[in-house]
């Protein structure tokens, strides 16, 4: 059960309305996480910033999926690993690869695993990388800027990933079938 109120955009505070509206627009529906995240206008409106700016990196959706995947699993926000499953998927993603991360395991595509192994790096050691694991990722055909775009990925799935921690909303029907256990 939810700790907070999961709010519609008729019931959400004032300053928020416009942050619920647009990702109605956006997904066709607002999920629970974010309907919880309403409830703070200040929260609301600086996850909507950070993931603006997510989905407009040189990263494809398929790599922002798989980096938004590693860190509700590094993170053990249960909602945001279910969530961020389906939206992998629905981009294209292997179910192979998102089963990899789900169970804390390398993707096999070199790519993925250069990304989920960052993603993950970058949580675990609060952003301190060796010259060895920025060299893994450039050696998998990203550049050192993207290294910064990963980070603020990082930022924007930390902000839901604590929040759905905090908050514990319910997972919407379409998202039971990739319920996820830390």
């Amino acid at each position: 059960m939810s700790n907070y109120p999961i709010h519609t955009i008729e019931s959400a505070p004032e300053q928020s309305k416009p942050v619920l509206a647009q990702l109605q627009q956006a997904f066709g529906v607002i999920p629970n996480i974010a309907e919880a995240i309403s409830n703070s206008p200040k929260l609301a409106n600086a996850f909507l910033a950070v993931f603006q700016q997510v989905h407009s990196s040189s990263l494809t959706e398929q790599e922002v999926q798989i980096v938004l995947l590693t860190d509700a699993v590094a993170n053990s926000c249960t909602y945001a690993v279910a969530f961020h499953t389906a939206l992998a998927l629905k981009a294209g993603v292997n179910p192979e690869e998102t089963d990899a991360i789900r169970e804390r395991r390398a993707p096999r595509d070199l790519r993925f695993a250069a990304l989920s192994n960052l993603a993950k790096t970058l949580i675990e050691k609060r952003g301190h990388l060796s010259d060895q694991e920025r060299e893994r990722f450039t050696g998998a055909s990203f550049t050192k800027e993207q290294i910064l775009e990963v980070i603020t990925v990082v930022a924007a799935s930390t902000i839901t990933n604590y929040a759905g921690n905090v908050s514990n909303p319910s997972l919407e029907g379409q998202f039971q079938q990739y319920a996820w256990q830390a």
